[in-house]
């Protein structure tokens, strides 16, 4: 219980700091290096993925090695010594 309200307080006093950050960036008053570096890291954290799980447990994950056998299926040296439609050949 304790755990989950002090995580609770540091994303509002961190989210308080991010948008003081944005505010006075946006009013051009006073604001600096330090107000752009904060609005910055906010928003770059905010891209970060945290809703992530294992590979194995993901709903419509591509099965491994499906990306290799794609990639062998399209080889541009085996596709090449197939003669091309229209009778002329491929590089070699």
């Amino acid at each position: 219980m304790a755990g989950r309200i002090v995580r609770r307080g540091v994303a509002l006093g961190l989210g308080a700091l991010w948008w003081w950050a944005v505010l006075r960036l946006a009013a051009g008053e006073g604001s600096g290096v330090l107000e752009a570096a904060v609005a910055a890291g906010g928003w770059g954290v905010s891209l970060l993925p945290v809703h992530c799980v294992p590979k194995a447990r993901a709903t419509g994950a591509v099965p491994a090695g499906r990306w290799q056998a794609a990639w062998r299926a399209g080889d541009v040296t085996r596709a090449s010594s197939h003669p091309r439609p229209g009778g002329v050949s491929g590089p070699s």
